[in-house]
């Protein structure tokens, strides 16, 4: 223990038990006022007050020692309250005792307030779960019967519809990363399917909005979980096509293993690329669009770092943007 450190709990000390030793003191002049009243010798008086004070200076040394340890008990238990709750030293006094006790029923009544929380939390993901299953039998029904006839009308049609489908996906994607319960697989996956499945997905979106995709297969495979990074791509192509008003999006893979997803839209104005993953941050853009709920660059980024994957952005206005998507597990290895 360090000597500022010392000295802190020596302070502590010393102010804890200030009445005690104001009361010690009060004692010795007391008696040294009494004795001499009585025409005792000074050496007498003086050699009494020695022996009390060495006796004091005994016992304090040793409850100095025992009250140091205590607190570094105390401490050793705080820095693992989690595993040590139940492990508090023995009270020696009575307002120690009525702590304890409070600490005990507080955390009672937080383990209480947590069970509830995560049933409540619960039967808030088991409702939007079934929520978005019942939704989408209707949606594939309108899908079903605008596919039927191809007109201008209905083309635009299944565009909102499709971009109902995205919303209803996000909110489940939502609520899941907020689960404490995680559905990740990890294992060596083949990009190039991954990335094809984005594109499938999206290709209507290209056709519809005259933008060209400049992608080449490439033969790479990562650690990742297929699901959520599949889920990252989508969001960032559909980011891509929604500020791209015309033009291209290439996706590529550099030697390393960076996705980079880059389009020649409008841009991100150069003061909103520090918060563009900030949750419910839309930007200049966002607000221009008013369409924009500034989840799915924050779901990208949450879902990132679970992947142990690294995300970054480069935007100039009017120029274009590029998303990377760094590939590399830092954090992970396959068992």
């Amino acid at each position: 223990m360090d000597r500022d450190k010392w000295y802190k709990i020596l302070g502590c000390y010393l102010r804890q038990y200030l009445s005690v030793t104001l009361i010690f003191f009060g004692f010795i002049g007391i008696f040294s006022m009494i004795f001499r009243l009585y025409d005792l010798k000074v050496e007498a008086v003086l050699y009494a007050s020695g022996l009390c004070f060495l006796f004091a200076a005994i016992v304090l040394s040793v409850h100095f020692f025992f009250y140091v340890r205590n607190h570094c008990e105390r401490i050793r238990i705080l820095k693992n309250i989690r595993l040590l709750a139940d492990e508090l030293p023995e009270p020696k006094t009575l307002a120690e005792k009525d702590l304890q006790e409070m600490n005990r029923v507080l955390k009672q009544l937080l383990e209480i307030s947590e069970t509830e929380r995560k049933t409540e939390k619960k039967e808030s993901l088991d409702y939007y779960t079934t929520w978005v299953h019942q939704i989408k039998t209707p949606i594939a029904t309108m899908k079903m019967r605008l596919e039927s006839e191809d007109t201008d009308e209905h083309r635009e049609l299944l565009a909102e519809l499709f971009r109902i489908e995205q919303y209803v996906e996000m909110v489940l994607t939502y609520l899941r990363l907020s689960s404490e319960h995680s559905d990740y697989i990890f294992k060596e996956y083949d990009l190039d399917k991954i990335i094809k499945q984005a594109i499938h997905k999206y290709a209507p979106q290209f056709v519809r909005r005259r933008i060209q995709l400049k992608y080449i297969p490439i033969d790479i495979k990562v650690l990742t979980d297929e699901k959520w990074l599949l889920f990252i791509i989508e969001q960032v192509i559909s980011n891509s096509i929604k500020y791209t008003p015309k033009g291209s999006i290439t996706i590529t893979v550099t030697p390393d293993r960076v996705l980079k997803i880059a389009d020649t839209g409008i841009g991100i104005a150069t003061e909103d690329i520090p918060r563009i993953f900030d949750k419910g941050f839309t930007g200049y853009n966002g607000r221009s669009d008013k369409k924009s709920t500034g989840l799915g660059l924050y779901l990208c980024k949450t879902v990132a770092d679970r992947l142990s994957h690294k995300i970054s952005v480069e935007s100039a206005p009017g120029v274009g943007t590029v998303i990377s998507i760094d590939l590399h597990t830092y954090k992970l290895t396959l068992e």
